[in-house]
């Protein structure tokens, strides 16, 4: 298993929707490698949540572990994921890998079903409520070509993209 760097916002990885995993690749040493990688970078990072576009991989492919790796039942692998349902609605401060040293308060569903396979291909639903339902959305984001700072409007997203640009242009991004 290796760790692997974590791409930041302004690759254009991180802006695509995710290519769906083939069938045909399920259960392949090469997937269950990247899997092994997406989850040992996740711990180490650390997060809770990690999907593929952020290693630079464009597959649609999530893990998420709301224990950080202290409940060997807490970790879930959802690979092409969906939404079944979502509804009511939360505010919480959330921050993300590819935007490191930024949080904000974001809108996301109180409630999410998301229905895929998992790591050995069998098909799965989980349900999540509070932070599980905003790791679901967080990720699915990513897999679709969005990051939490997009869900942001106002003073406190142009802070945020001005600061990044200025770290950028100083080579600290």
């Amino acid at each position: 298993m290796a760790i692997l760097p974590i791409v930041r916002l302004g690759r254009s990885v991180l802006r695509e929707a995710a290519q769906p995993v083939d069938p045909a690749r399920l259960g392949s040493p090469e997937l269950q490698t990247l899997i092994d990688d997406m989850i040992e970078t996740m711990y180490a990072a650390p997060g809770i949540g990690l999907a593929a576009p952020q290693i630079g991989v464009p597959l649609r492919i999530f893990v998420i572990d709301l224990s950080v790796g202290r409940d060997p039942h807490g970790l879930l692998v959802m690979i092409n994921p969906e939404f079944v349902s979502r509804d009511g609605m939360q505010l919480e401060e959330e921050g993300c890998l590819s935007v490191p040293g930024f949080n904000a308060t974001v809108v996301r569903p109180q409630r999410a079903v998301v229905k895929g396979l998992n790591r050995e291909g069998v098909a799965v639903q989980h349900e999540g409520t509070d932070l599980l339902a905003r790791a679901f959305q967080h990720e699915m984001d990513h897999l679709d070509g969005t990051l939490f700072v997009d869900r942001l409007r106002g003073i406190k997203r142009d802070m945020i993209v001005r600061k990044i640009r200025k770290l950028s242009r100083s080579g600290k991004w």
